[in-house]
């Protein structure tokens, strides 16, 4: 029993010499990695701000900035724990540690593939030169002014200043319309006149209001006008002219000025604007004596 004691005694003596031998050899590995570690934390918050700054001149949303910064210092960090496990021959850990990390990120993925999608898809409309907030854009439906582009969402506020939140996946997979991107709108006006009227005046007053009115338009040659057909009450025309404009709201007040003053001079001018009427005509006139005679009597 004594001589069993004595050799486990000595096989654990033997242990414990050997791993203090093996720390006093890595001690100067260990301190490498360290270091290593020290080096890479530092340097991931000095790149994360410098990707920041050099991000910050395409990309205008805060939150974008701060997870390109975020995702930039852990991928820094991530390269620096890789390096000191490899400076300490760990590379088994290493190769387990890697196996681990993509079982873990398969099974993220698969669990937020939703979240992911619209955090990619909020990244490339953020790069997207042709996408801005304060653009006047129409898609899926809604049109208003870009007020945000986050990492999930995409928001726009609309004419009547509801807000609208749409998932970035949904705005990067829809046709979008972008008013914009052009400082040149044209307008169309739809409008009838009498039949009574003299249609070559209709035309060249037409075109003289809507040129005299809008500084853009040189001369009235410059306006659009056709008639369109004979309608019920009205021969009706089409005209159509350009502004400078960027957004549907300056579209629709000029299209509201150019009828202010086409009804102002056509009323000056004498011009009818009709509108649908009905006529009732009788022409079998009542014979009302008949109508007498015929009457049932009224009991008495």
């Amino acid at each position: 029993m004594k001589d069993q004691f004595n050799t486990a005694l000595g096989n654990l003596t033997d242990k414990l010499i050997g791993w203090f031998n093996a720390i006093i050899e890595n001690i100067p590995n260990f301190i490498l990695a360290v270091l290593v570690m020290m080096v890479s934390y530092f340097a991931a918050k000095y790149i994360s701000r410098l990707v920041k700054k050099l991000v910050s001149k395409q990309i205008e949303q805060d939150s974008i900035k701060s997870a390109i910064g975020k995702v930039t210092a852990v991928l820094v960090v991530s390269l620096g724990l890789f390096v000191a496990l490899g400076v300490l021959n760990l590379g088994k850990a290493l190769t387990s540690l890697l196996a681990g990390a993509g079982v873990v990120g398969l099974a993220i993925g698969l669990a937020l593939q939703g979240t992911i999608a619209n955090t990619f898809a909020g990244l490339v409309l953020s790069f997207r030169k042709k996408v801005k907030i304060g653009d006047w854009i129409e898609t899926t439906g809604f049109s208003g002014e870009i007020m945000d582009i986050s990492l999930k969402n995409f928001t726009i506020k609309e004419a009547d200043n509801n807000i609208v939140i749409i998932p970035n996946t949904t705005i990067l997979d829809n046709p979008m319309k972008n008013y914009s991107l052009t400082t040149r709108m044209r307008v169309f006006l739809d409008c009838g006149v009498g039949y009574g009227s003299d249609l070559e005046q209709v035309q060249q007053l037409t075109k003289e209001v809507i040129a005299n009115t809008f500084d853009q338009i040189e001369t009235p040659e410059d306006v659009e006008f056709y008639y369109t057909e004979f309608g019920d009450s009205s021969i009706n025309y089409l005209c159509r002219f350009w502004i400078d404009a960027e957004s549907m709201l300056e579209k629709l007040k000029a299209k509201t000025k150019a009828i202010i003053e086409i009804k102002k001079a056509y009323d000056k001018a004498g011009i009818n604007i009709p509108f649908p009427i009905r006529t009732l005509q009788f022409d079998n006139q009542l014979d009302l004596k008949s109508s007498e005679k015929t009457a049932p009597m009224s009991a008495k």
